[in-house]
């Protein structure tokens, strides 16, 4: 299990749920280092205060709100940890509401909830059912990093998922974009929409993966070994401020995705609208060993193919 975040209870009614919080993501993302290009040096972030100009280390370090100018107020962690919230080490659920009611705009990162021992075991799966049985899902308040949340319960895969939300008042109002105008939209670009929506529908995502992290390794296992870089792709967008007959783009659409399907002959030429199906190994980051794997396993190729054509001649 990965390690717990934050160790508390979950508050339903008179029912108290020991549970730990644990990341339910990962983060794969490939991470560089800040260097100096003269000579590959590390480049870091030196804390220094603006008023003596001294480096200070993170034990000298605190919290501070500025009321006024050249006026900042202290504020401690255990200060923060003995504000009297009832959500300071609870997550208390405030109601619930119909699932399709709360906007996706709204919700932010995502945590599983593990029962935190024995005890917790029966009240954690009466919650679980309760949730499974029923259309909704809990709002719930908890105080976390400083700051109290809003957040939402809901099951997956037999586990309580909290999501933390923002409040109403975090979320702007559309008027406060650049929204279109109505337009008039015909009915037949209108049925032409929903058949490609109806023709790229699917039922399973896991066939998505990151192309951006694989491409980002190849550029550096490449530079590893010295040999070129690979080609860039070709970029079939139209170029910027190019004006797209929109029913025909809707027809060429709907053509390529029955075509990709298979729904057009044998002979018709597949364009690629769904993801891709084929399997890629999970790759966390990139590290010396991955790109020392990458390496050897080329050289290795190169060898057997060499052994086979002496064998040959």
């Amino acid at each position: 299990m990965p390690r717990p975040l934050w160790t508390g209870a979950i508050s339903f009614g008179l029912v108290t749920i020991p549970v730990k919080i644990v990341s339910a993501t990962e983060d794969h993302d490939v991470h560089f280092h800040r260097v100096h290009l003269a000579d590959m040096g590390r480049v870091r972030t030196r804390k220094v205060c603006e008023l003596d100009g001294e480096v200070v280390s993170q034990d000298e370090i605190g919290k501070g709100y500025e009321i006024a100018k050249d006026q900042t107020v202290p504020v401690t962690d255990e200060e923060l940890e003995q504000m009297p919230l009832p959500t300071a080490k609870a997550i208390e659920i405030a109601a619930f509401v119909d699932a399709g009611t709360i906007d996706p705009v709204r919700i932010s990162d995502s945590y599983y909830l593990a029962a935190d021992g024995q005890v917790a075991a029966k009240p954690y799966t009466l919650l679980r059912k309760a949730l499974e049985r029923s259309s909704k899902v809990a709002v719930a308040k908890f105080a976390w990093h400083g700051r109290e949340r809003l957040g939402l319960l809901r099951i997956r895969e037999g586990a309580v998922v909290l999501h933390s939300m923002k409040w109403p008042d975090e979320v702007r109002n559309t008027t406060d974009v650049a929204v279109p105008r109505e337009v008039e939209v015909g009915e037949e670009e209108i049925e032409q929409a929903l058949q490609l929506a109806e023709q790229m529908t699917i039922e399973d995502l896991s066939g998505f993966h990151d192309e951006y992290r694989e491409a980002l390794e190849d550029i550096i296992a490449a530079k590893a070994e010295g040999k070129p870089l690979p080609s860039p792709a070709e970029d079939g967008k139209a170029e910027k401020g190019e004006v797209v007959d929109l029913m025909a783009a809707l027809n060429a659409s709907v053509k390529a995705a029955e075509e990709s399907r298979g729904e057009r002959g044998e002979d018709a030429t597949v364009h690629e609208m769904r993801p891709s199906k084929k399997t890629t190994a999970k790759k966390t980051s990139i590290s010396k060993s991955t790109v020392a794997k990458k390496t050897a396993s080329k050289k290795t190729a190169g060898k057997k193919a060499a052994s086979k054509r002496r064998s040959a001649s």
